[in-house]
């Protein structure tokens, strides 16, 4: 908990308001969930850290990358309380997202790359299931679009795997 002198250098909730463009409301749905943790003063309201922008700015890209909350506050729950990240704790939270990040890209590349052909759905009702998917081969990978989904490159047309 802040000492009263350090109570003037913590943010009111309408100031972090102010300075990451989330709403009052948005705000405390970020604190009910965990990513920001503030302290409350002598007349019990809300103190948040200089750091908690970083932390609400942090966790508004990591939503707009496209991941859960669930994962941001987890990633998140190791960084430092009552201090700001730094760069190592930066680094060292943003690998994970980087990994996350390079599966999906590989998968939005194939997905481009094969938007005109077969996705290896198992329909076989294209004629060129016999090149990418003889004999239904992939039903044994399981439902759904197979050749998208897989780590692995797409085969070379006409060639089995």
């Amino acid at each position: 908990m802040p000492s009263p002198n350090q109570e003037s250098a913590t943010l009111t909730i309408g100031d972090l308001a102010r300075r990451t463009g989330l709403s009052v409301s948005a705000i405390r749905f970020y604190e009910e969930k965990g990513l920001i943790q503030p302290h409350r003063s002598r007349g019990n309201q809300r103190r948040f850290l200089r750091s908690d922008i970083r932390r609400l700015s942090f966790a508004l890209i990591a939503q707009r990358l496209g991941f859960t909350l669930e994962r941001i506050a987890t990633e998140m729950a190791h960084l430092p309380q009552g201090r700001a990240p730094t760069q190592a704790d930066w680094t060292r939270i943003s690998g994970g997202f980087k990994a996350a990040l390079d599966a999906r890209i590989a998968t939005l590349e194939r997905m481009r790359d094969t938007l005109d052909g077969c996705i290896g759905c198992g329909c076989l009702s294209l004629d060129r299931c016999a090149l990418y998917n003889p004999a239904d081969r992939l039903a044994a990978e399981g439902p759904g679009p197979r050749l998208v989904l897989r780590d692995e490159p797409l085969p070379a047309r006409g060639v089995s795997q």
